[in-house]
């Protein structure tokens, strides 16, 4: 009996003994898995710290990581004219300008527990895999960083997904310990594509809203961050109200987390997502004309300025700021007052150029077989010519063939782009009947421009009408003539000479013919007329007399102490205008009589830096005394007659006995100016070039407007003088810069030296000129004759 009972308790014994040894080796394996487990994550991260799954970012870029930066452009008002980049139009925000609602946005929708994790959110993580995603995703802001800066996007085979989250996991361990959370968002905001050229929240906030980031209000904020989860998808502009629902998820996100209460939420959810598109883009925006000659001045400075240990500074990845003197207030006005006049003066080319009052259209004053030679030359100087011959390498006979095939395209038209379908060739013939126009304004004591307009629209028409189109300067070379005159001779405005045919002898230049300029009307007074007068009516006898006292030598000397680089040819035809010189030339020219005779050299950089605010240019005045303080000023007081009596007048009184002709084109005159104003009209052979040169004691500014082929113009001297092409573009420019108290411009008299010995106030210039219209027209042999 005993026998049994210890046999069974034996067999008891060895059962319980068997069941512990068997849950010993479950703990045992259990515990064995954990630590491979654990292990294996850990053996996986350090083969992915090691590059195993592929190359990690080393500690060193982790410090400094590698974002494309744009090199943005400033205003001398602080506002932002354009940036320069080739992919990425990215300016970097720090953490203290971003709103407070705009970080609290994200961190309510994209990281609940962003200040609670070190990079990975274990929780979130747990969820995910058990959820299979259906709950959301396990992304830190981190991980999502370091996927943006260093992984690249998310492969669809599944093997390179797992190893590229690996990835992510490892760098945003190691983002949390190379910064602070406050720079980490910073940079998650800076890195992020929003669409449109959007690179970062600066410029998102810029391109949809036209406002600074911390300027962005609680609901703009939330579109922003709505964004983070597909910018392709939730685009404002293709997907209006995807975007608002996404938004409003967000706010929700924000009301959930107590950011908001519901009385907010609810209200803001109703808003609608107001956005304010500004596409920033090299042919859009302000400026564009002057940012393009800007970008070749900056890869000029990068090519003689390279960087301290010895590279070359690229403004499309190294986040300069380059500072401009251009004011973007002023920029506007010039722009809006171009395009205002050049609309109106445009739809009056039209009605004089159909075919049936013009064959020829646009072309005036040719015959129609001139006119195949001029479009066959723009043919050839076309950038699809360019492309196709040195780009594609194509024969002659198949790019000219190829300019008589339809294909779709968009044109400029005043009233907005037309879709269209047209031949190369019939869009040659197209443009060619717009005018163009180009305008700068410059103030004359520091040499700073301050507008910059290089034609009427900057994506149709590239060439810049400022530095590049130099044309025939007209009656606005003449104060050149009379200041050599002054200069040399002592000259008065109140001094007479006979308004007569004068003759300037041939011997004197080794030419066949004597030079005998004739009056735009081919009449003389034969009366004693006064420099004053005759500067103002662009007298051409009183010119020519002048240029034989003095000789065309010192004129053309003067001219290139001024700034002018075009060659001057010493030869007496030049005071009439012949010379072709550019608005950027001329207006620099006029600024030294406005700055009482000395030169500055117009200027568009005051200063770069670098991306850490490192000053690496900063500019020297090139200064250099031209003219005397009496002789600059007198000068200035001939041409304030041009506005007194001249062909300027119309800036003053109503309207002239021509008040019927004039009001289609000129809407808005009469301008009523009150205040002391210099200046002087152009206007060269067929009304070619219409030019107009104004001053005040602050501010110089010239205007030309003209086709882009000479034999583009108007056929009488009614529209087609500087007077009514050029003039009214100042004259609503100076209006709106006068609106604008801020600008103080100035309204006041030109300052007068301490010492004057010229006689400059004569009688008012108002005798035998009562319509003030009078204006130079140059007669075919005047112009060709070869010295």
């Amino acid at each position: 009996m005993l026998k049994k009972l210890f046999a069974k308790e034996k067999v008891k014994q060895r059962k319980t003994n068997n069941s512990k040894q068997g849950f010993k080796k479950y703990i045992i394996g259990f515990w064995s898995l954990f630590l491979l487990g654990v292990f294996s994550v850990f053996l996986i991260f350090v083969l992915a710290s090691f590059g195993v799954f592929g190359s990690m970012p080393t500690f060193e870029i982790l410090e400094n990581p590698q974002t494309n930066l744009a090199t943005e452009v400033f205003s001398s008002d602080g506002e932002t004219l354009g940036k320069y980049y080739l992919r990425d139009n990215r300016t970097p925000v720090p953490y203290k300008d971003l709103p407070k609602h705009l970080i609290d946005a994200l961190i309510a929708t994209e990281d609940e527990r962003f200040y609670d994790h070190s990079g990975i959110d274990a929780r979130g993580t747990l969820r995910a895999v058990f959820y299979m995603g259906k709950k959301g995703g396990a992304s830190t802001i981190s991980q999502q960083l370091s996927r943006q800066l260093f992984v690249g996007v998310r492969s669809k085979n599944k093997w390179e997904a797992i190893t590229q989250k690996i990835k992510e996991w490892v760098i945003a361990t190691r983002l949390e310990r190379n910064y602070t959370k406050e720079e980490i968002i910073a940079m998650y905001f800076n890195i992020y594509d929003f669409g449109y050229n959007a690179d970062g929240i600066r410029s998102a906030s810029r391109i949809y809203f036209g406002k600074e980031p911390d300027s962005l209000n609680i609901q703009e904020s939330a579109m922003l961050v709505g964004m983070f989860k597909n910018s392709s998808l939730y685009n404002p502009m293709r997907n209006p109200e995807g975007v608002t629902n996404r938004r409003n998820v967000v706010l929700s996100q924000m009301y959930k987390n107590g950011y908001l209460t519901a009385k907010e939420k609810d209200s803001l959810q109703a808003v609608p997502l107001d956005i304010d598109f500004h596409p920033e883009s090299h042919r859009e925006g302000i400026a564009t004309y002057f940012r393009e000659y800007l970008r070749d001045w900056l890869k000029d400075w990068t090519d003689k300025n390279p960087k301290p240990e010895g590279g070359k500074y690229d403004i499309y990845l190294d986040g300069l700021r380059v500072f401009t003197t251009i004011d973007s207030r002023m920029q506007k006005y010039a722009e809006e007052a171009v395009n205002e006049h050049m609309k109106r003066l445009q739809a009056e080319f039209f009605v004089q150029n159909t075919k049936k009052r013009n064959p020829t259209a646009p072309f005036t004053d040719i015959e129609p077989s001139e006119v195949q030679g001029i479009l066959e030359r723009a043919i050839k100087q076309s950038e699809r010519w360019r492309h196709m011959k040195y780009d594609l390498k194509k024969e002659d006979k198949e790019i000219r063939a190829s300019f008589d095939k339809k294909t779709k395209m968009s044109i400029f038209s005043w009233e907005g782009e037309i879709d269209t379908i047209m031949t190369p060739l019939d869009s040659i013939r197209y443009y060619k009947h717009y005018l163009r126009a180009g305008m700068m304004s410059m103030e004359p004591q520091t040499g700073h421009v301050k507008a910059w307009v290089g034609g009427v629209n900057y994506k149709h028409f590239q060439y810049d009408q400022v530095k590049q189109g130099a044309r025939q300067a007209g009656s606005t070379f003449k104060p050149f003539v009379y200041a050599t005159a002054i200069d040399q001779l002592h000259k008065s405005p109140c001094d007479s000479l006979p308004d007569i045919l004068h003759c300037i002898e041939a011997h004197k230049y080794g030419n066949e013919e004597p030079w005998c300029p004739k009056n735009s009307d081919g009449k003389y007074s034969a009366k004693m007329m006064t420099l004053k007068y005759a500067l103002a009516n662009s007298v051409n006898s009183i010119t020519a007399q002048l240029m034989d006292q003095v000789g065309p030598e010192p004129v053309a000397n003067l001219v290139k102490k001024l700034g002018v680089e075009a060659e001057i040819l010493p030869v007496p035809s030049i005071a009439l205008g012949t010379p072709d010189i550019t608005v950027y030339e001329m207006v620099g020219a006029y600024g030294t009589f406005a700055n009482q005779g000395v030169y500055v050299k117009p200027v568009m950089v005051t200063r770069i830096e670098d991306k850490n605010g490192t000053i690496l240019y900063e500019y020297i005045p090139e200064t250099k005394d031209v003219l005397s303080k009496e002789v600059a000023y007198t000068t200035v007081k001939l041409m304030e007659g041009v506005t007194e009596g001249g062909s300027g007048t119309r800036l003053r009184h109503t309207y002239g006995k021509n008040r019927t002709e004039y009001k289609e084109i000129i809407t808005g005159y009469p301008y009523e100016f009150t205040n002391p104003i210099a200046g002087k009209t152009g206007t060269t052979q067929n009304q070619s070039d219409g030019w107009f040169m104004g001053m005040v004691p602050n501010l110089v500014t010239g205007v030309w407007v003209g086709g882009e082929d000479r034999a583009t113009h108007f056929k009488t001297i009614t529209y087609g003088q500087g007077a009514s092409m050029a003039l009214p573009i100042w004259a609503l420019y100076m209006k709106k810069c006068y609106a604008d108290n801020d600008l103080n411009v100035s309204e006041g008299e030109f300052e007068e030296p301490e010492i004057l010995s010229i006689k400059v106030d004569c009688e008012k210039v108002d005798e035998g000129n009562e319509e003030g219209e009078v204006e130079e027209e140059f007669e075919e042999e005047e112009l060709n004759i070869d010295f």
